[in-house]
């Protein structure tokens, strides 16, 4: 590090990055955006200008081999994650990947084992895990508020799929995985993170909304699924279903809604967020009575603001020391952070058996898929 800073390149120039990564570098004390990266030079350039990012590169190599850095962070399309981290592997800078990490187990796994044997630190941004409501479940579950776990169902219902144009999220050469890998992901690392290993999935992709069969450039394309549903089999003994979807009306200001449900042998648990004002737990144990809404604790909220769920999820994101900014606490305090490119990788297993899945009819035993 360079006078007690992390300096960081981006590389990728969507509203993600300007919105989730660039706004927390900044609020950061002891990190700087030094350099960002984009194929379209005039629009890397205006994000440089917004954010006083001293160097513009429209090369990922070129910036990773002649900007000064310690750290790298990919918000690119999923094609591009492999390459860029195995370079920067090589140059042993640290790694903050967007998800999921790769197009394929094989990929995913190779970044990770890559890692194992350097200091460099790795970070998959599952980002609802970091929201309070998620913390406060993750705590209740592993104090044992619903004993011995039974069953989830997690349901991610959303609308930007639902015109039917053409998107690189929909496109397999770009992105490997539709909806499932999308935000199936996030559940998918949810639902491991609250009740452990998941051993086998069920799943069914489907192909709701008819999109165009060519590409921008006028080339054809492999449609990818806008919705997916899983059925989970943990090795706890535990089942789960997770039911993603990018086709629904969801009329909030983020355009989500988020519906979970856990149940134990003593005590069940409710999640809800509208991405509006509603971000709630509800639950009750055996004996208890009826089901309640359960506080948030002062600890779990920390300094983030609570009026609207987007004003929580800023606050969260930009001025805790969640993600972007655990991950730059970590490259100063040498210590392990967590999602890692090892949970990634899981992540990426899991989704491979996913598909493999749909396109055979049948359910797939996790520790059968090989890179």
């Amino acid at each position: 590090m360079t006078s007690n800073t992390v300096s960081v390149g981006v590389v990728g120039t969507s509203w993600w990055a300007d919105a989730m990564h660039l706004p927390a570098l900044a609020s950061h004390p002891r990190a700087r955006a030094a350099a960002i990266c984009g194929r379209n030079r005039q629009n890397a350039q205006s994000i440089a200008g917004a954010w006083g990012i001293p160097q513009v590169y429209t090369d990922y190599s070129e910036m990773i081999d002649s900007a000064d850095l310690d750290a790298i962070i990919i918000a690119t399309p999923n094609n591009m994650h492999y390459p860029i981290a195995m370079k920067a592997i090589e140059r042993k800078l640290h790694i903050l990947c967007e998800k999921p990490i790769a197009l394929n187990y094989a990929q995913a796994l190779e970044m990770a084992e890559a890692v194992k044997a350097t200091a460099i630190k790795t970070l998959v941004p599952f980002t609802y895990s970091f929201m309070p409501t998620a913390r406060y479940l993750k705590e209740l579950i592993d104090s044992a508020y619903l004993g011995r776990p039974y069953h989830l169902n997690m349901r991610y219902y959303t609308g930007f799929a639902r015109d039917g144009d053409y998107l690189w999220r929909f496109d397999r050469k770009i992105a490997g995985s539709g909806v499932l890998g999308d935000l199936g992901s996030h559940f998918l690392y949810l639902a491991e993170w609250f009740f452990g290993a998941i051993r086998a999935v069920s799943c069914r992709l489907g192909f709701s909304v008819p999109r165009p069969r060519i590409d921008p450039a006028g080339k054809p394309y492999e449609v990818l699924d806008d919705s997916c549903m899983l059925t989970l089999e943990f090795a706890n003994g535990a089942f789960g279903m997770i039911h993603c979807t990018a086709v629904c009306y969801e009329d909030s200001p983020f355009g989500q809604t988020h519906h979970m449900e856990f149940h134990g042998a003593d005590g069940t648990l409710y999640n809800f967020i509208d991405w509006d004002k509603t971000q709630q737990v509800k639950g009750a144990r055996v004996g208890e009575g009826m089901i309640r809404e359960l506080a948030i604790p002062e600890h779990i909220w920390g300094g983030a603001r609570r009026d609207t769920v987007h004003n929580t999820y800023r606050d969260t994101f930009r001025s805790e020391d969640f993600m972007i900014r655990a991950f730059i606490n970590g490259i100063i305090n040498d210590v392990e952070v967590s999602p890692s490119f090892e949970d990634g990788a899981r992540i990426q297993r899991l989704l491979s058996a996913a598909t493999l899945s749909h396109e055979t009819g049948c359910r797939v035993d996790v520790e059968s898929i090989r890179a």
